[in-house]
């Protein structure tokens, strides 16, 4: 996830602007010299493989709608800086990726396209998982139509669990702190392995935050999160870390993430995405692992759900050629071609239940979590909270104040820099 701050633009991300060719068109239009409509899309991409699936959609695009001609950009940097400066100087693309984390805002600024009158009843809104319309949703318009969604489970090496004399794998917390001891391995003074690995963000922790009953914010936008319901949930995190010393983060053994550390067996267990699933394939072949939901906190299920849409400009020249390509890479067919991929899950519950994921054994615990998973979204200011909060939760990680004085600080200094731009 990106940090931006939506009311300021750095200096930086102007002279990233002024880099950028833009494929020589910004907007929907009539090349002088050809008789087809250039439509323009913007995104980022995660792994090389999400690129080429998206590649491959334009091009059956562009083959059924000859008269179209889709030109799309990669942005991986400072992503939400580049298209705020764009979307500023009216040179932004037609259609982009939003994520739910950063909708709120950007709605409210009025520069993205209601597209409640371009989608027709075939299109089948009621198909989609009504939580990630609603991330998109504002004032009983829908300004995203959603293209896929992750949520988060539990991941465990097979042979792992196996040679620890345990035969299932966690289904509460209580239990996974109690496999993670047995599954550390520690030799000379020297642990070679975790129990867990885990991922000390915000966007990975809210839903601890919401097992015993803490909030993020208050109904005025504002920080809640340590207050004492919420310090619940982060103090197992925190103590299974510290005091168990059974679970640990990538950076402490040089891993590039959560799947990368649990594909080199530096924890039997971690928490991750489904992305993991086509990554672990890839790059460790012969590691036997398995899947199963995030074992429940306070006799409460919960895990996180991420989604991201496209969107449409609202200076959009032609708006009808960009809901047509909107509507293809979100439409049945499309979103089944999209999931093919296996990196995400789609957001239609139709091609979840034709591609199987619901009775894949290894994707059929993120389906099942998105009834009750917490969507990675609070407000216009999550970005500042989320930034604060990851400075400090990982200072108490690391044992440098106690999680309650850190919680207190990063709450007190959200709440400054939000009341500074109000």
């Amino acid at each position: 996830m990106k940090l931006i701050n939506y009311f300021s633009r750095s200096f930086l991300s102007l002279i990233l602007i002024s880099t950028f060719v833009f494929a020589g068109c910004t907007s929907s239009q009539r090349d002088a010299r050809s008789p087809k409509t250039i439509l323009t899309l913007a995104g980022w991409q995660s792994t090389p493989q999400e690129k080429q699936a998206l590649q491959k959609l334009i091009q059956d695009f562009e083959t059924e709608n000859p008269e179209i001609d889709v030109q799309y950009e990669t942005i991986n940097s400072q992503y939400m800086d580049v298209i705020q400066t764009r979307l500023a100087g009216d040179n932004a693309p037609d259609i982009f990726y939003l994520d739910a984390l950063e909708a709120p805002a950007l709605i409210k600024q009025g520069v993205l396209e209601p597209l409640d009158s371009y989608i027709p009843k075939n299109f089948a809104l009621e198909d989609f998982e009504p939580s990630l319309i609603k991330a998109f949703k504002y004032q009983d318009k829908i300004y995203g139509i959603p293209k896929d969604f992750s949520t988060l489970a539990l991941f465990y090496n097979r042979k792992l669990l196996a040679s620890a004399g345990i035969t299932q794998p966690p289904k509460t917390w209580t239990e996974l702190l109690e496999f993670s001891k047995k599954l550390t391995l520690t030799s000379s003074n020297k642990t070679t392995r975790y129990g867990l690995g885990i991922s000390p963000e915000l966007a990975r922790q809210y839903f601890t935050i919401k097992a015993f009953g803490g909030e993020l914010i208050n109904q005025e936008g504002e920080a809640v999160f340590a207050e004492s319901n919420a310090i619940k949930g982060l103090q197992l995190i925190v103590d299974q870390y510290q005091k168990d010393k059974s679970s640990i983060q990538p950076a402490d053994v040089g891993a590039n993430s959560g799947s990368d550390l649990f594909g080199q067996g530096k924890a039997a267990m971690a928490i991750e995405g489904p992305w993991a699933i086509p990554y672990l394939k890839e790059n460790f072949p012969n590691l036997e692992f398995a899947t199963a939901e995030v074992p429940t906190i306070n006799n409460k299920k919960g895990t996180m759900a991420y989604t991201v849409a496209y969107v449409m400009n609202k200076a959009a020249k032609n708006k009808e050629v960009s809901w047509k390509l909107i509507d293809y890479l979100t439409n049945k067919s499309g979103m089944k071609k999209w999931a093919s991929s296996g990196l995400v899950l789609p957001s239609r519950k139709s091609t979840l239940a034709e591609i199987n994921y619901d009775k894949d054994p290894l994707y059929s615990p993120f389906v099942r979590g998105a009834s009750y998973a917490t969507i990675w979204q609070a407000g216009d200011n999550l970005p500042i909270i989320m930034n604060n909060f990851n400075n400090q939760f990982l200072s108490a990680i690391l044992g440098q104040q106690s999680l309650s004085d850190a919680m207190q600080k990063a709450q007190d200094t959200a709440n400054k820099e939000i009341k500074a731009i109000q």
